[in-house]
């Protein structure tokens, strides 16, 4: 089928002859350039980008879709920065809404795990100034007397930078404390568009995109991968998205530091861009399926589904993504607030096998490093046995 559809594609006669040179560009493994990234987003129709994506993430991956098993930590949203686009957030001056989790209600959220097959936690949240480096770097290593087989991904780029910052270290001597004391990855978050016009109007007074890409690239020589986002649909051009994932493309070459690209839809319920509609299912199948076509470098692109629902993440899997992230149980609120798809975010392991499954794919259970712990494709939940 997929052959066949590529073939399909080249012989299309009301194809562009530049999409047709994009085309020919992807299916012999050669580089698109900028300027084919902004084409694709200009003239790219949904059809003709699917097929492009799927054929290049089939390549890379097969049929697998990836999943893990994880929980997140959100231990405050107050926050000392003030992005237009965030309904999380609290102001430190205006903490209505907002919380403080203790070390005591941390360790109690960990613990509540206990004896369960989770692989990984996700630790991010506002920025609090209370809240520093070697407050969160011994947060990490209770937590791995806890669990010392638990991956623990933590902190966006914004939140290292101000930890490192009022810690007066290099981002190199606060992510070696981190890792030190059991930290093994970074999120992505954070990144938003790096654009530096677009990051003045939607996040002017939070790290600055050159930082982030520092924070990363330092991250990754240390031996900390991790993962790189972008915000799309809010104020920003197609342009500014192909900008941005250039130069994590470029990034990508240096260090190979990166899991995973994944697109965040910008949502706009309860924060200061609410009069910014949200762009259509349509557009956000478009961006992924883009996405895969630019990110050559990249193993694998991922749909978070709480944001965007398990309708559209289901979707998606057909435009090139290949990973809707895990379980979640119900423990982040950072889409949930803006207004997004799901606002219980869980789903056990069995009902995404289901949803992987009911899309014509392969679910494959990951680690965070993508290592495969359980292929799915024939497993019998009402036995909990692999049937042959």
């Amino acid at each position: 089928m997929k052959t066949q559809d590529i073939s399909s594609l080249l012989l299309d006669s009301n194809l562009s002859k530049d999409l047709k040179k994009i085309s020919e560009k992807v299916i012999s493994n050669e580089r698109i350039s900028i300027e084919d990234g902004v084409l694709l987003y200009e003239k790219g129709e949904l059809g003709f980008l699917g097929i492009l994506a799927n054929y290049v993430r089939e390549n890379k991956n097969g049929n697998n879709v990836y999943f893990n098993r994880n929980f997140h930590i959100e231990p405050t949203n107050i926050c000392v920065f003030d992005c237009k686009f965030c309904s999380y957030s609290r102001l430190l001056k205006n903490k209505e809404d907002g919380w403080e989790l203790s070390e005591e209600d941390i360790i109690k959220m960990v613990r509540k795990y206990d004896g369960k097959p989770v692989t990984e936690v996700h630790i991010v949240g506002g920025v609090h100034p209370k809240m520093g480096l070697m407050y969160f770097a011994n947060l990490i290593k209770k937590i791995k007397d806890i669990r010392p087989d638990l991956h623990v991904k933590a902190f966006t780029a914004v939140e290292l930078e101000y930890m490192c910052r009022k810690a007066n270290v290099s981002y190199e001597e606060g992510l070696r404390i981190l890792k030190e004391h059991g930290q093994n990855s970074l999120p992505g978050g954070g990144a938003e568009i790096f654009d530096e016009t677009i990051r003045k109007e939607i996040c002017e007074d939070k790290c600055t995109s050159a930082e982030w890409l520092e924070i990363h690239e330092t991250a990754h020589k240390l031996g900390m991968p991790s993962n790189a986002t972008m915000l799309y649909g809010n104020i920003e051009k197609f342009e500014h998205r192909v900008d941005h994932m250039n130069r994590l493309r470029e990034l990508q070459d240096k260090t190979k530091g990166f899991n995973t690209f994944i697109p965040l839809k910008f949502r706009n319920k309860g924060n200061q861009m609410s009069h910014i509609p949200e762009i259509s299912v349509v557009e956000d199948l478009r961006n992924y399926a883009i996405s895969r076509i630019y990110m050559d470098n990249f193993g694998h692109i991922k749909a978070y589904w709480p944001m965007i629902g398990r309708s559209t993440a289901q979707l998606s899997l057909a435009f090139g993504v290949d990973d809707i992230d895990g379980t979640i149980d119900d423990s982040t609120k950072i889409y949930t607030m803006a207004g997004s798809e799901e606002q219980s975010p869980a789903l056990t392991t069995q009902e995404l096998v289901e949803l992987i499954k009911q899309a014509g794919r392969t679910p494959i259970e990951r680690d965070t490093l993508y290592n495969v712990i359980t292929d799915y494709s024939n497993y019998d939940f009402s036995k909990e046995e692999v049937v042959a």
